[in-house]
């Protein structure tokens, strides 16, 4: 049994050869990169993926579903550019193909750094992913950004960590969670949504009472605040933006 391992890029040159040395065991190796402007291209190829370039972006979920199309596997393994695998969930990987697999996905648990630290709190563990799965018998939504794996019949979990780095530093979270709201907003306006003041107010306040109390965040010390603040900041402009993107201009 083959199995190929599906990324999606763009300007991941900082991350992506620790990302794609971890699955050099993988039968094939996808890349599918939506324009990077830095050097992810050239080192992914480096390395041996197969990579196509794509400047055409509509989303998080579309975008991983065209890279699936690309693989050839018998199993697939999806793998975000800031991921990597370790040698033990490697290894658990490998015995779970070659063996008799008694499910056709596998969810694993997921740790995740923030600035540093690796919060084992905060909602972020064990943060459980589906991301192995047979050829065709799973998809992702056609959410433009968190989507989900779709999957058909019964997931096993695996055992072994996958290892995350998320942000880096407060600029490098500030930058990408402007992006997520801003997709959010994008999200929720085409589904009808409407955003307002008081709402993104609402919504940021609960979001920091999620993550800091009720999933104990205070226990991963001050980054388990900022992610907290960073959370509701997220939830926040979220609604302020979709409030705009429902304002007729003038």
């Amino acid at each position: 049994m083959s199995v190929s391992v599906v990324v999606i890029t763009k300007n991941e040159e900082a991350s992506i050869r620790r990302c794609l040395d971890s699955v050099v065991w993988a039968d094939e190796v996808i890349v599918l990169d939506s324009g990077s402007t830095d050097r992810t291209v050239a080192i992914a190829r480096e390395m041996g993926a197969k990579v196509t370039v794509s400047d055409r972006w509509p989303g998080f979920g579309p975008q991983k579903n065209r890279a699936l199309e690309l693989a050839t596997g018998d199993w697939i393994f999806s793998l975000d550019a800031d991921e990597w695998v370790t040698p033990e969930l490697g290894e658990e990987i490998r015995s779970i193909i070659a063996g008799s697999a008694e499910s056709d996905a596998y969810r694993l648990p997921r740790s995740s750094s923030f600035c540093g630290r690796f919060m084992r709190h905060s909602g972020w563990w064990p943060d459980y992913v589906v991301r192995l799965f047979r050829r065709g018998r799973a998809r992702f939504s056609d959410d433009i950004v968190h989507e989900r794996t779709l999957t058909d019949g019964a997931v096993g979990t695996l055992r072994n960590s996958l290892m995350h780095e998320t942000y880096v530093s407060l600029d490098d979270m500030q930058e990408k969670f402007n992006r997520y709201s801003s997709l959010g907003a994008q999200a929720l306006h085409a589904r009808g949504a409407r955003g307002g003041l008081v709402k993104g107010l609402l919504h940021g306040f609960a979001a920091f009472v999620r993550t800091y109390l009720l999933r104990r965040g205070f226990l991963d010390g001050r980054e388990g605040f900022m992610l907290a603040v960073a959370n509701a900041e997220v939830a926040y402009y979220k609604y302020v933006k979709l409030l705009l993107l429902n304002s007729p201009r003038s």
